[in-house]
């Protein structure tokens, strides 16, 4: 829940900072819906923004610092042209970019980084900048009229690439897959050999002697087939 505290309020921005908030503060719709132009919900504790469809005229919207994850939805906001979810919960980039597109389509700056559909270094140094290159182009494929995607500008080229095959650019994660215990699942796993047991053991040399279901009796070799009895 969030309980109504001071709020700081400069002509037509919105600030409530650090309030811990867990629900959406419907009261700054109330007050504020109809004249803020930039809402500012940093560092907070939101789950979901159920509740911005007051803000009318919204131009600027930060989410920074949340607990956002990609059940994330927004009403329409059709003046809205930035957005800031850094350092949020979003694993997955479909279902957010296609609300983004049906909801802000006049959205020009974007930023979101530190969520673990980001993959850059600020979520995991396994990423590369190849790896953050592709989900530029996957996004600005998703929301062609960005400006800006996170710190960086979009360039004429990415726009380009984008448009030509951004949309195989999606990041697929693998499926996990659960291997069900079974009663030997502590038994420790010995590598696979060949060879009989007695002969595993490297200490020990003497020769292991094994019974084969095959008996060669020469009889197609090719001595048999080019040398006659009354010549041996």
């Amino acid at each position: 829940m969030c309980e109504p505290r001071e709020e700081v309020v400069t002509d037509t921005q919105v600030s409530y900072i650090g309030k811990d908030c867990t629900e959406f503060p419907g009261f700054l719709a109330r007050k504020y819906g109809r004249l803020a132009k930039r809402l500012d919900l940093s560092f907070n504790l939101l789950r979901c923004v159920d509740g911005l469809e007051g803000f009318d005229s919204l131009e600027e919207l930060i989410l920074d610092n949340n607990q956002l994850g990609n059940q994330i939805s927004f009403p329409p906001l059709p003046h809205l042209h930035t957005l800031t979810l850094n350092k949020n919960q979003l694993t997955e980039l479909d279902p957010l970019l296609d609300r983004l597109a049906s909801a802000a389509p006049a959205l020009e700056y974007l930023s979101l980084l530190g969520n673990q559909a980001c993959p850059n270094e600020l979520v995991s140094m396994e990423k590369d900048e190849d790896d953050y290159q592709r989900y530029r182009y996957f996004v600005l494929n998703k929301l062609p009229n960005l400006k800006f995607l996170d710190a960086r500008k979009v360039t004429r080229k990415e726009r380009q690439e984008a448009i030509s095959r951004g949309a195989f650019m999606r990041v697929v994660k693998p499926k996990e897959i659960t291997v069900p215990s079974t009663p030997d699942s502590n038994s420790p796993v010995l590598p696979y050999s060949p060879l009989p047991p007695v002969s595993r053991d490297p200490t020990n040399h003497r020769g292991v002697a094994g019974k084969c279901r095959y008996v060669y009796y020469g009889k197609h070799s090719e001595g048999n087939r080019f040398i006659r009895d009354d010549q041996l």
